[in-house]
Order: structure tokens, then sequence, then C-alpha cells
């Protein structure tokens, strides 16, 4: 009776120690808004140029020959040496077209614009500097009714974490929500803290971090919810990360020993069964 007691006790451990280990928890963002709600979002993206950007910029006109001279596409040819050879054994080297490669904002937050050489933009948002260049543009008599687009090149957010997949996100253009990142990213884990999401953020010459509850409504309204080129979002762990690690670790270990009591229990039994035969 004493050893049947003592395999249904150690039987039990090792079904509660698997249960713990497949723990399931609900999680939800932005719990506090009251649902089929209608929420505004006040935030507004007013990222600035800063050094080490690559911009696209276009200029298009109903005069498409006046903005030539200040689209890359148009003057974007290299030089190779692979065309024919001349009658003297030396290549003669042939023109090809080549991408448009951008304008890199120097560590002074200058480009080098074609015709109107170098421009200021470093602390310009995106649209102040189409503005820019369009009045220029028209009031220096290059182009009548010029209109500048541009687009950031390079635009790169790096997350890493408790989500799923941390990595560099590279995005084509420039807005791009804390939502869209970590969804790119698989989700924050089951271990990841939604109450407490870093974004460290360049500023000039210096960093701000700041912080994101993305269980509140509020954090739609946050600055950080639109992120900026070069940002980092950091998704902190919860306690429990460790307690399930270190439990998880030493989970085989209270497995193999549990059999192995089994094991011995049943073996003994056995032989005791087998001693009163005799």
């Amino acid at each position: 009776m004493i050893v049947r007691n003592v395999k249904i006790f150690v039987l039990s451990m090792v079904s509660v120690l698997l249960l713990a280990a497949c723990h399931t928890r609900e999680v939800a963002y932005v719990s506090d808004a009251t649902r089929d709600s209608v929420q505004k979002i006040y935030s507004t993206y007013t990222a600035t140029i800063l050094p080490g950007d690559e911009l696209y910029i276009h200029v298009a006109s109903q005069t498409p020959e006046s903005v030539i001279p200040f689209n890359q596409e148009s003057h974007s040819y290299g030089i190779s040496l692979s065309g024919q050879k001349t009658t003297g054994g030396s290549q003669r080297p042939t023109y090809v077209n080549v991408a448009a490669t951008g304008y890199n904002v120097s560590e002074n937050g200058t480009i080098l614009f074609p015709v109107l050489g170098y421009v200021s933009v470093a602390g310009m948002t995106h649209d102040s500097l189409c503005h820019h260049l369009e009045n220029r543009l028209r009031d220096e008599g290059y182009v009548i009714d010029p209109q500048v687009t541009m687009r950031l090149r390079n635009f790169r957010v790096t997350v890493v974490g408790e989500v799923k997949r941390p990595q560099q996100i590279h995005a084509d253009g420039t807005r791009l929500t804390i939502f869209e990142a970590l969804a790119i990213c698989g989700d924050i884990t089951d271990y990841g803290l939604r109450t407490n999401i870093t974004v460290v953020r360049q500023d000039g010459g210096s960093y701000e971090v700041g912080e994101l509850d993305l269980t509140k409504q509020e954090s739609l309204n946050s600055p950080y919810y639109y992120l900026h080129n070069n940002d980092i979002v950091y998704v902190e762990p919860s306690r429990r990360r460790k307690v399930d690690s270190d439990r998880n670790e030493q989970l085989p270990k209270y497995i193999s020993t549990a059999v192995s009591i089994v094991s011995i229990l049943r073996t003994n039994m056995n032989t005791a069964r087998a001693l009163r035969r005799n």
C-alpha cells in the first residue's frame, strides 16, 4: 500500500511539473480602450533630416525638359571599359545607365544638389525641404512650376529583446508605427513586457530614451508611436522569463529523478512478489 501511494505521489509531481511548463497567458494591447470606439491619433510624424541620411529627391514639372538637370535619373550614366577594342588595342569606353544613388547628407548637414550647389538640409522636415527646393527653383528662374517629392532611402529601425524575430527593419519611406515594427518581428513573446517598451532615438548629437505602455490607450498619442530613422526598440523581458528559464533548465532533471524513483519502486515491488512466491 505504501509503495502504491509513493508511486501515485511521484506521478502526480511529474504531471504538475509538465503542466507548469505549458502555461499560457492572455495578453492584449490598448486594453483600457472602450471596445468598438473611435480613437483619434493626434501624433504627427515630424522627423527631421539628419547627417548620414540618404535622400531620394525628384523634381517634376509640366515642362519635363526643364527639370532634366535636377533629376539624377536624367544623367545617371557610368563608364564601362568592357566595350569594343580600338585599332590600337585599347578599349573604347561605353556608357551604361545606372540607378540613381540619392543624396547623402554630409556631417555638416548639406547635400550637393545639381545647379543649386550645396544646400543645408539638416534639421529640416521632409516637407519643408521640398518647399525650400520648389521656391529656389521657381524664384531663381530654373523651373516655372516645380513639384518636388522626396523620401528617405536608408530608413531603418532596430528591434531587440523579447520579440520572436529580433532584427533590423529596412522600410521603404519614413513612416512606421511601433505596432507595424513589432508585427514585422513576429510580435512580442509571452515573456515580453508590453507595459515597458523602450525607444532609443538619436536627436542631433545626443540620444533620448522614451517609454511606451502598449496596454494603454495613451500610447497612440506618444511621440514614440511613430518610429524615426535609426530608432532602437527594446522589449524588456518579464521577471517570469528568468523564473521559467531556470525552471525549464531543471525540469529534465526533476523528470529524470522521478522516473528513476518509479523504476526503482517497480523493481523492488517485483522483487518482493518473487520472494513471496518462493
